[in-house]
C-alpha cells in the first residue's frame, strides 16, 4: 500500500543496500527511494511518510554517513536525478539541491568565477555540503552561500546566510532534518580561468597524493580539534593501519576509515570507539564526528 502511495508521485525503488548508495560502501537495507520530479512531488511524498508515521532521510551522494547494518523502515529522499538543474547571472550561482558540487566547480571555472575551487575534489550534492556545511583547504560553503531555498512545512522559504547559523561542519539544518534544501544561492567572485584551473589542479593532485581515493571512505572521519589537526592525535595513538575487521585506519592518511573489504558498521564503529577512546585518555582531548551516523 504505501509503496502504490509513494508511486503516484514518484518514482519508487525498494529494499535498496545502503552499499549502492554510500562511498562507504556499507550498511543495511532502505526499505523505500524515491525520487522526486518536482516540489509538489515531493509535497506528495511527505504527505504519504506523514500519513504512515515514516521516517525520511535526504540522501545526496552519501559520502560523509555511516549507516547501520540495519534496515530502515523509512523513505531516502533522492534529489540527484531531478533537482540538479543551475543557473548563472553574472558573478551569482543558483543551483539546485542535486547538483554535484564538483561539476560546479568546473562549470564556474570555465566562467572565470572563483569560491568554489576548495569543493572541487567534494564528491557531493550542493544539498549535503551546505547541509554539513563542508569545506577544505580553510574554505566552507558558509563563505560563498548568500541564502538557501528549503521546502519547510510544505512551503517554500528563502533562509539568508545568517539564519542558516553556519559553524565549522554545522548548519541550521542538522536541528530540522524535516527541513528540506531544494536550492542554493552562492555570490562567486570574477577571477582568472587559468589560475582558478591550475589551483584546482593542484589540489586534485594533493588529494590523490594525500588521501586513499582507490578505497571506498567517508572522507575524513573526525572534525580536527582547535589544538591540533585529528591526523596528528590518531597517529599518536599508533593507531595508523588499525583494523577491526575489514575496518582500516587507512596508511595514507590516518583521518580516513577505510572498507577494505566487506567491512560492517559495527566495525567501523567499535574503530572510531576505540580512537575516541585512546585519544582522550592520552591528550584529553574529544574528537567528534565529522561523519554523520544514520540509522542506529
Amino acid at each position: 500500500m504505501i509503496y502504490e502511495d509513494l508511486q503516484k508521485f514518484a518514482t519508487v525503488d525498494q529494499n535498496v543496500s545502503f552499499t549502492t548508495m554510500t562511498t562507504l560502501r556499507i550498511g543495511g537495507i532502505a526499505r523505500y527511494v524515491v525520487y522526486p520530479e518536482n516540489q509538489y512531488s515531493l509535497a506528495g511524498i511527505l504527505d504519504v511518510a506523514k500519513a504512515n508515521h515514516l521516517p525520511v532521510k535526504v540522501f545526496g551522494k552519501g559520502s560523509n554517513i555511516l549507516c547501520s547494518d540495519g534496515v530502515f523502515e523509512g523513505i531516502i529522499l533522492r534529489l540527484d536525478r531531478h533537482f540538479n538543474h543551475y543557473y548563472f547571472k553574472d558573478e551569482l550561482l543558483v543551483a539546485e539541491a542535486g547538483c554535484s558540487i564538483i561539476a560546479l566547480s568546473h562549470e564556474a571555472m570555465k566562467r572565470s568565477l572563483s569560491g568554489l575551487e576548495f569543493a572541487s575534489g567534494i564528491p557531493a550534492t550542493v544539498g549535503g555540503v551546505t547541509y554539513m556545511n563542508a569545506g577544505a583547504y580553510k574554505s566552507s560553503m558558509h563563505d560563498v552561500i548568500h541564502r538557501v531555498c528549503v521546502f519547510i512545512d510544505g512551503e517554500i522559504v528563502w533562509l539568508n546566510k545568517e539564519e542558516c547559523k553556519f559553524e565549522y561542519r554545522k548548519s541550521i539544518f542538522q536541528q530540522h532534518p524535516d527541513w528540506i534544501i531544494l536550492a542554493v544561492e552562492m555570490k562567486l567572485t570574477k577571477g582568472d580561468e587559468q589560475e582558478i584551473r591550475e589551483l584546482m589542479e593542484n589540489r586534485r593532485q594533493r588529494r590523490y597524493d594525500s588521501q586513499p581515493l582507490d578505497k571506498p571512505s567517508a572522507g575524513s572521519v573526525f572534525r580536527n580539534p582547535e589544538e591540533i589537526p585529528a591526523w596528528k592525535l590518531i597517529e599518536g595513538i599508533g593507531y595508523r593501519g588499525k583494523c577491526i575487521g575489514d575496518a582500516k585506519v587507512s596508511e595514507k592518511h590516518v583521518n580516513f576509515l577505510i572498507n577494505n573489504g566487506n567491512a560492517k558498521a559495527e566495525d567501523f564503529l567499535k574503530l572510531i570507539e576505540e580512537i575516541q577512546k585512546n585519544v582522550k585518555e592520552k591528550y584529553d582531548v574529544d574528537l567528534y564526528l565529522e561523519v554523520e551516523k544514520f540509522n542506529w
